[in-house]
């Protein structure tokens, strides 16, 4: 499988791309802001699975210009991507009265925006079969627990929730699965932002191997779909 994740240099996403690899069967283009972190995703990656095909490459998924990754996708995966899954994202913890446009504005351009660039971008890359699997949050949620200071992260989140629904019918007809999820707690250092001195029952490997395997078989069982992953509150 040709696989393509954001938001690969920690947490979940980081703990997805390690799983992928392990079995040598996958080429994975991992992306994240950050070069430093994306080195050593690869030198661990390297160490589980001398063999793999792994691409760490830093990409900002919000600002930064497509063509550059379009050839490079054209190049080492055959203009093919089997699976893309959109993982990056960022968190503001603020009370709703301390928070500025510009918060609004920066969780809309990396839950959310940056997801309508990547899919937009890379969807005529994706064959009959093919899944897009968003990574959305339980705070989108409609009708879970909400949380004070997360107004603007989870309102980014649920735009992300509606906007897989409306496309696995626009893709339909193309085949392409389109499905989201809702995740709950994982140890990773945006639940400790969320959620200063919690600790999770899920780890984020545990997490991670959870997304990995949903990206690779969960689209011949659902589509359009924003399935809660969670134990717990939060």
């Amino acid at each position: 499988m040709n696989i393509i994740i954001t938001g690969a240099s920690s947490g979940v996403g980081f703990e997805a791309v390690l799983e992928f690899i392990l079995s040598g069967d996958h080429k994975v283009i991992a992306l994240a802001r950050s070069h430093d972190k994306l080195e050593r995703l690869a030198e661990i990656a390297t160490g589980l699975n001398p063999d793999c095909t792994l691409y760490p490459i830093a990409f900002d998924i919000a600002h930064d210009d497509y063509i550059d990754l379009q050839q490079f996708i054209s190049t080492h995966f055959d203009n093919r991507i089997d699976i893309l899954i959109n993982n990056a994202g960022m968190l503001v913890n603020k009370p709703f009265a301390q928070l500025l446009e510009t918060d609004f504005v920066e969780m809309l351009q990396s839950n959310f925006i940056g997801h309508v660039r990547m899919i937009q971008s890379l969807f005529p890359l994706i064959p009959k079969g093919g899944h897009i699997l968003n990574i959305g949050s339980m705070g989108g949620f409609q009708g879970s627990a909400k949380f004070s200071g997360l107004a603007a992260y989870s309102a980014s989140k649920a735009a992300l929730h509606n906007l897989t629904e409306c496309l696995a019918q626009e893709f339909a007809e193309q085949g392409i699965k389109v499905n989201c999820l809702a995740l709950g707690s994982a140890q990773t250092e945006m639940l400790e932002k969320a959620f200063p001195g919690y600790e999770s029952p899920v780890m984020a490997f545990e997490m991670g191997k959870y997304i990995a395997d949903f990206a690779l078989t969960g689209h011949k069982f659902f589509n359009g779909k924003i399935l809660p992953v969670a134990v717990s509150t939060p």
